[in-house]
């Protein structure tokens, strides 16, 4: 998570709210809970996604079946956190796929594995539903910044967290809804996600 921050360090966070609350805070406090009865996968991640998340699409669903997760939520997250790079680690000490730290780890498992990776990174996401019930943004906000931030003010929210709440929602919303597109996904890479996903590519082999 602290590659989000580095990234997107420089992105007024005013500019992002006035862009994305409009269409997102409605989304997000009233229809994610009813769109997620369940984190349960159920098919194929939506093609908009950038490449090198796709590149991961067979793991996406599997992974998805396997912890019974939302396809498109696990890709929601790779996408905000490594963009699909399964060796990228932060200097916060955030490893992998899904930049989980390393105290999710159990001894002796080999953290940048990708299923591992995966597997860790689908806990933390089904724990913190546990937490704060099936509102999607707030899953992803509890996924950045802990389980504090539900008992917590937005405003008083890192600045990471609201960002990472405002993209992962509305990248989510959009692919919950099937778009061929994601006008927010385009914003994240123009923001600075772009430089991330070359990285990415560039350890594919893309």
């Amino acid at each position: 998570m602290y590659i989000l921050r580095r990234l997107f360090r420089n992105v007024p966070l005013l500019i992002l709210a006035v862009l994305l609350m409009p269409t997102l805070i409605p989304a997000a406090f009233q229809g994610f809970s009813g769109l997620m009865q369940q984190l349960k996968g159920n098919g194929d991640i939506a093609g908009f996604f950038t490449p090198s998340v796709i590149h991961w699409e067979s793991k996406i669903v599997s992974w998805a079946s396997i912890y019974d997760v939302d396809p498109n939520l696990l890709a929601t997250v790779m996408q905000i956190e490594s963009c699909g790079h399964p060796n990228v680690a932060s200097s916060a000490g955030a490893q992998g796929l899904f930049q989980v730290m390393p105290f999710h780890f159990a001894n002796g498992e080999v953290m940048l594995d990708p299923d591992t990776n995966a597997m860790r990174g689908a806990t933390v996401l089904k724990e913190c539903r546990a937490f704060v019930g099936d509102n999607v943004g707030m899953i992803l906000a509890c996924y950045n910044g802990g389980p504090s931030v539900a008992s917590r003010a937005f405003s008083s929210w890192p600045a990471e967290t609201q960002r990472y709440y405002l993209w992962g929602a509305n990248i989510y919303n959009d692919a919950y809804h099937h778009l061929s597109n994601s006008p927010t996904l385009t914003d994240w890479l123009n923001a600075g996600g772009r430089t991330l996903c070359n990285s990415a590519e560039a350890e594919l082999g893309m």
